[in-house]
């Protein structure tokens, strides 16, 4: 199995220069991977480098913190796309999970899919800072308001991607929507159980190694 595919490759640290971004492009194209996964700053780049390929250009939006109000996040996903973004990741309000603010988990989800209806939308839970019944209920709130994936985490908190998560996810959100796991997935073997558990789509920013680990040189 060709996995490259499958792999939005990812450069979201805050100290990534153009020419990182550039050389990130390039690998994409080289790869064939999904898409490139960058801060909404790099867009346009992205798009300049990417616009006469078949790689797709993702952003994060309230990221990584998913603090930013539901006005804020809605219109920083609108502003990605004119600049050439197809794919939106977006994180939830966590604060307000986990105060049992049900209301406000949703209404933010379904804002920024309302300014995203033509692009494909994945809702970041972080799942590290959640409960078992907390993922199930911002899996709910993902899948209600039509968002087209949940991703697991964004790589910035406690943790990462886990093949249990994936499970639960999978069994909430049922075989129609995507689940994107990203954190912590740096090698051929790590990549292969999280698809395996029910992932079709993966955020590495070890993408390179680890389709090199899948079709070595010989």
């Amino acid at each position: 199995m060709n996995i490259a595919p499958y792999i939005d490759h990812t450069l979201l640290k805050p100290n990534a220069t153009i020419s990182e971004i550039e050389k990130l492009c390039q690998e994409a194209m080289e790869y064939g991977f999904a898409t490139v996964c960058v801060n909404p700053i790099w867009v346009a780049d992205c798009q300049s480098i990417l616009q006469l390929s078949l790689v797709d250009i993702c952003t994060v939006i309230g990221f990584p913190l998913g603090s930013n109000t539901s006005a804020v996040k809605s219109y920083e996903a609108i502003k990605a796309i004119e600049a050439g973004a197809s794919e939106i990741d977006m994180v939830i309000n966590i604060g307000a999970l986990k105060s049992s603010l049900p209301a406000r988990v949703e209404d933010d989800i379904n804002l920024v899919r309302q300014s995203t209806m033509n692009s494909t939308l994945k809702v970041i839970i972080e799942t590290c800072l959640l409960t078992d019944a907390e993922k199930e209920l911002a899996c709910t709130f993902a899948k209600n308001c039509g968002a087209d994936f949940v991703k697991t985490s964004t790589g910035f908190s406690t943790g990462g991607a886990t093949v249990e998560d994936i499970k639960l996810i999978r069994k909430v959100i049922g075989p129609n929507m995507g689940i994107k796991a990203s954190g912590g997935i740096r090698d051929l073997k790590t990549a292969q159980a999280m698809m395996y558990a029910g992932a079709n789509r993966l955020g590495c920013s070890a993408s390179v190694a680890i389709v090199s680990e899948d079709n070595p040189v010989v």
